[in-house]
C-alpha cells in the first residue's frame, strides 16, 4: 500500500534527524581535535610532526566522517540496515564533489528509496538471500553512484558553493537577523528537530571554516539552563522546592551546553517558560554576531572556552543572555504554591 503525502513527510522528517543524531558523535571530537592541535600545535600544525599534528590527523578522520554518516543514517532510517552502504557512498560523493550537507542529505534519502525498490525484487527462494548481500549492496551503490555524479552533483555542489558564500559576506543586519532566528530555534525545543535544524546549520557553516554560527550555537544553547537557575535564585517563590533542587543541575547543564536540563521546566509551564527561552536564545545568538565572536569546537561549553577568539566578550554576552532569559521568567512566570503537585518535574 502506497503511503500518503503526510506519511511521506513524516519518515522524511524523522530521517533527516536520524542522520544529523548519528552525525554528532563524529562531530564532537573530530572538532575539538582538530582545534587542540591548532591550540597546541599553531596554525601550521598539520606540517609538523609532533603530537599536536596527530590529535589534528584524528580529528581530521573522525571530521571527515561526518557527512557520510549524515547521509548514511539518512538512509538506514527510511531502508534499514541494507541502505547504510549506499547511503555512506552517496554521502562519501557529496563530501568529494563539494556539495557538502545539502548533497549529503539529499543523497541519503535517494539511497533509502533506492533500497526501498530493490527489496522489491521478486527471486527464487534460493536466490534470495542474494538480495541483502549482493544485489542490493551492489546496485544501490551503482544507482547512487550515476545520480550524485551526473544528477546531483553540478547543481547541488553549486548551490552549497553559493550559500556558504552569501554566508560568508552578510554582515549587520542580515547577520543580526540570522542570529535572532537561530537563538530562537535552539531556546525553542531545547535538543528537538528545531534545534537539531539549527545546529545542522551551524555545523555546515563549520565545515566551511566559518565559526561565527557555531559560537551563536553555544551561547543560544548554554543560557536556557543558566538562565532558570540564576531566575531560581532571585525569585524563589516562582518556583516550585522540587524545581529548586536542581538549581545546580540548571548550572552545570548551561557551562556544559546541555540545554536539555531546561526541559522538565518547560513541560511544566510551557506558555511561559519557552518564551522566554527564546527570548533569550535569540538576544544571545544576535549578539554573538555583533560581537563578531567565533569558537573553533562543535560542543563543549566553557569547557572549550579557550578556543574562543574572545572569551571574555563570549562570558560576558552568555551572561547577558542567561540574566535575559532569568527576567523573562520572573516576568512571565507567576508565583507558585508549595502544596503544588510536583510529580511533573520527578
Amino acid at each position: 500500500m502506497s503511503k500518503s503525502f503526510k506519511e511521506v513527510g513524516s519518515d522524511l522528517k524523522q530521517a533527516l534527524l536520524t542522520g544529523v543524531s548519528y552525525m554528532i558523535p563524529f562531530v564532537i571530537p573530530g572538532g575539538i581535535l582538530i582545534a587542540l592541535g591548532f591550540a597546541f600545535g599553531g596554525i601550521y600544525v598539520f606540517k609538523t610532526n609532533s603530537f599536536a599534528a596527530s590529535m589534528f590527523s584524528w580529528g581530521k578522520v573522525a571530521f571527515g566522517l561526518m557527512i557520510p554518516a549524515l547521509a548514511g543514517y539518512i538512509a538506514y532510517s527510511l531502508a534499514d540496515k541494507p541502505a547504510i552502504a549506499p547511503g555512506f557512498v552517496a554521502g562519501m560523493l557529496a563530501n568529494n564533489q563539494g556539495s557538502g550537507f545539502l548533497g549529503a542529505m539529499i543523497g541519503g534519502i535517494l539511497a533509502g528509496y533506492i533500497v526501498l525498490c530493490l527489496k522489491k525484487i521478486k527471486l527464487p527462494n534460493t536466490l534470495r538471500a542474494l538480495i541483502p548481500t549482493l544485489i542490493i549492496p551492489l546496485f544501490g551503490t551503482f544507482f547512487v553512484g550515476i545520480i550524485m555524479t551526473y544528477i546531483i552533483g553540478v547543481p547541488f555542489t553549486w548551490l552549497n558553493t553559493t550559500l556558504t558564500a552569501m554566508l560568508n559576506s552578510m554582515s549587520g543586519g542580515s547577520m543580526v537577523l540570522i542570529g535572532i532566528i537561530q537563538g530562537a530555534m535552539l531556546a525553542f525545543d531545547m535538543g528537538g528537530p528545531v534545534n537539531k535544524a539549527a545546529y545542522a546549520f551551524a555545523l555546515a557553516a563549520s565545515s566551511a571554516n566559518n565559526w561565527a554560527p557555531m559560537s551563536a550555537n553555544f551561547i543560544a544553547s548554554m543560557s536556557p539552563p543558566m538562565g532558570l537557575a540564576i531566575a531560581m535564585l532571585i525569585n524563589k517563590k516562582k518556583f516550585t522546592k522540587l524545581e529548586r533542587k536542581d538549581i545546580g543541575g540548571c548550572f552545570i547543564g548551561g557551562c556544559a551546553m546541555i540545554t536539555e536540563f531546561a526541559i522538565p521546566y518547560a513541560a511544566a509551564d510551557p506558555t511561559r517558560v519557552i518564551p522566554s527561552l527564546v527570548v533569550g536564545g535569540a538576544f544571545g545568538a544576535a549578539m554573538s554576531y555583533i560581537a563578531g565572536l567565533t569558537i573553533q569546537a562543535p560542543h563543549g561549553g566553557l569547557f572549550v572556552i579557550f578556543l574562543a577568539n574572545k572569551p571574555l566578550i563570549f562570558i560576558i554576552i552568555l551572561a547577558l543572555s542567561s540574566l535575559i532569559t532569568a527576567l523573562m521568567l520572573l516576568l512571565l512566570k507567576k508565583d507558585v504554591k508549595e502544596d503544588i503537585d510536583e510529580k511533573v518535574l520527578e
